[in-house]
């Protein structure tokens, strides 16, 4: 992998990080589809797209690189709480995978512990782990539902996401105002009363 640092106008170095035998394989690709779209490659406003592209391409499934099971292992903890957690409106991005443009929106996710909690943080870090890759909406929310599960073995484990798919928004039926809802549940959040609180507590404006 390569770095290339970037100063910015608050002093600090941004890094990036990219594999060079991808970036220029990649690149190459994005020339040939500049020009079969009819554009010019050559342009003065084209000239860095390629790379810029294959770069940017790099980083919407980076995902592929990150196993969320070890994201959520770094940091759990034994403790003795067994009520709901919640981290509700996670922003996430992904593409999908039949027409490769981008869906993006909410995660809403919770667990029952079972002896180990994890760190707030890892939650929204497993939703990017899953979601920077090829996706559908549907196994993107079983993918996060099974990986929490399997690694914390809670009592119970809900996730809902709510997205914008722009391959119906900008294509096909070009439906400005439609959202997509998914959800998957394990354990506890199968039972009625449990699931009913969830939904109660991610609908509600509680800050």
């Amino acid at each position: 992998m390569t770095e290339r640092k970037n100063k910015t106008n608050k002093g600090y170095e941004k890094t990036d990080k990219f594999d060079p035998e991808s970036t220029g394989n990649l690149t190459v690709n994005y020339l040939d589809i500049l020009r079969h779209v009819g554009e010019i490659p050559e342009r003065e406003g084209l000239l860095k797209t390629p790379e810029r592209a294959a770069k940017a391409m790099q980083f919407l499934t980076s995902g592929y690189d990150t196993d969320p099971a070890v994201i959520l292992r770094s940091a759990m903890f034994k403790e003795d709480y067994s009520q709901m957690v919640l981290v509700k409106g996670i922003e996430l991005y992904s593409l999908c995978e039949h027409h490769m443009l981008p869906f993006f929106g909410k995660a809403h996710i919770a667990y029952i512990p079972n002896g180990h909690i994890v760190g707030l943080s890892k939650i929204p870090r497993v939703v990017d782990a899953f979601s920077r890759r090829l996706q559908v909406q549907e196994r993107l929310t079983n993918e996060i539902r099974d990986c929490i599960q399997e690694t914390l073995q809670p009592k119970g484990v809900a996730v809902v996401i709510e997205c914008a798919h722009l391959c119906m928004q900008m294509r096909g039926v070009q439906k400005q105002n439609s959202f997509t809802t998914t959800s998957a549940f394990t354990g506890t959040f199968l039972e009625d009363r449990t699931r009913s609180e969830f939904i109660r507590l991610i609908s509600a404006d509680l800050h």
